[in-house]
């Protein structure tokens, strides 16, 4: 994909891109030399519908946000491939006459690096050495996947500065999805990388994790008067492992009482039906944790269908309705070892109080525990939603985005 640079940002914001885009440029000089460099910008995501369904080979709903990665690239003429971010101090070098698996480098950007280098080859991709500087503004820990669009935009990258952009998004998507998994050491989904890397709204279908289904949906957030804010409620992610661990553990357990792997293969009617015997073996949690897959793969589903036709007054409602499930029954809002910390319960009552009525919605965002919260708010609403909730978590902590067409691109001026 290439887009323009007027075509990539709101026009309200084009002279602090533009600033800023001059700061990689100056930084890429700074280190590598006056050059002809290609910027590449890689989206950050948000998960709109389906909370924990992926795993479980359920659908989901994301969308790519207007915060973005940029990186500043040019070949080098060797074979070794540098990467500089601006918000580290460590600069990366992956010889590329080895790329095997280092196992000290796993959980560390270089592996990264090193893996979408070697799944490019391995597809039949050209890759030769070059040079890049990046800098982000995906917020690290906000569950806006600054990974996922930091593999994306090292993908897109290569596909333009070595083969004329012919790497297309979903192949782009899995080829960091792999540098991920077999690389980093991280068994990731794909719905990160695919929702970077194609952009706007995407339905996907994991029915087939070696081959998911997607669908790009078309749907003018902004264009409706509304906006998308994520919520910071500061919460500490650690120690919180064994929380996320236990929600495809106990799900498989119920998958496996009814003859299969995974609940997307699972008879619901034959769940409910023996729902008594089931809750006696598995536990009650687990049966909860069921119910509410199977409720929110339907509404992963649904909840695209009527962005597709414009119904956003049906969307809002099955947000709000799946928010409910995953408090209720996927129970991912806190951690049960410390009760007393409960950030996400608090930003979603506070939401309810503040939007209720007022056709918005609010729901957990992305693993849960602790983190965010998402909220879709009118922009008539938009300020006090803002001031009330940064009352409460702190100046900065609701940050208002918007749904970017435009996944993994060049950028063109």
């Amino acid at each position: 994909m290439i887009t323009k640079f007027t075509d990539l940002y709101e026009a309200s914001r084009q002279e602090e891109q533009k600033a800023r885009y001059e700061k990689i440029r100056a930084g890429f000089a700074e280190l590598f030399g006056e050059k002809d460099i290609t910027f590449i910008s890689a989206p950050g995501r948000t998960e709109v519908g389906g909370n924990h369904t992926d795993h479980q080979h359920g659908c989901v709903l994301a969308a790519a946000v207007d915060l973005d990665i940029v990186a500043a690239a040019a070949p080098n003429g060797e074979q070794v491939m540098r990467l500089k971010s601006a918000e580290y101090p460590k600069m990366d070098e992956i010889d590329l006459t080895d790329l095997s698996v280092h196992e000290e480098e796993k959980e560390t950007s270089a592996a990264l690096l090193r893996g979408v280098c070697a799944r490019c080859r391995e597809l039949g991709y050209r890759v030769e050495g070059f040079d890049a500087y990046t800098m982000t503004q995906v917020l690290k820990g906000s569950g806006l996947s600054s990974s996922a669009a930091f593999e994306v935009v090292v993908v897109h990258a290569i596909s333009h500065l070595f083969n004329d952009g012919a790497i297309d998004a979903v192949t782009a998507a899995q080829i960091s999805q792999y540098a991920e998994n077999v690389y980093f050491g991280k068994p990731s989904g794909l719905m990160d990388q695919t929702a970077s890397s194609v952009g706007g709204f995407t339905a996907i279908d994991f029915a087939d994790p070696s081959a998911p289904k997607f669908k790009k949906v078309d749907f003018d957030l902004a264009a409706h008067g509304y906006a998308l804010c994520i919520v910071d409620t500061g919460g500490n992610h650690a120690d919180l492992t064994g929380d996320y661990a236990s929600i495809p553990v106990e799900m498989k357990q119920v998958a496996s009482e009814l003859g299969v792997e995974f609940l997307r293969d699972a008879d619901e009617s034959a769940f409910y039906a023996r729902l008594g015997e089931i809750r006696k073996k598995t536990g009650d949690r687990a049966v909860l944790r069921a119910m509410h897959f199977f409720d929110d793969n339907r509404l992963a589903q649904e909840e695209a269908n009527a962005l597709a036709e414009g119904n956003l007054d049906a969307f809002l409602d099955m947000e709000i309705r799946s928010g409910r499930s995953s408090f209720m029954r996927l129970q991912n809002v806190f951690a049960c070892s410390n009760p007393s910390e409960q950030g996400l319960s608090l930003a979603l009552a506070l939401s309810e109080k503040l939007l209720a009525g007022k056709k918005a919605s609010w729901r957990v965002h992305g693993g849960g525990f602790a983190g965010t919260v998402q909220a879709f708010v009118p922009v008539e609403e938009l300020s006090h939603y803002k001031t009330e909730m940064e009352k409460v978590f702190g100046e900065g902590t609701c940050h208002v985005l918007s749904v970017r067409r435009a996944g993994g691109t060049r950028v063109d001026f």
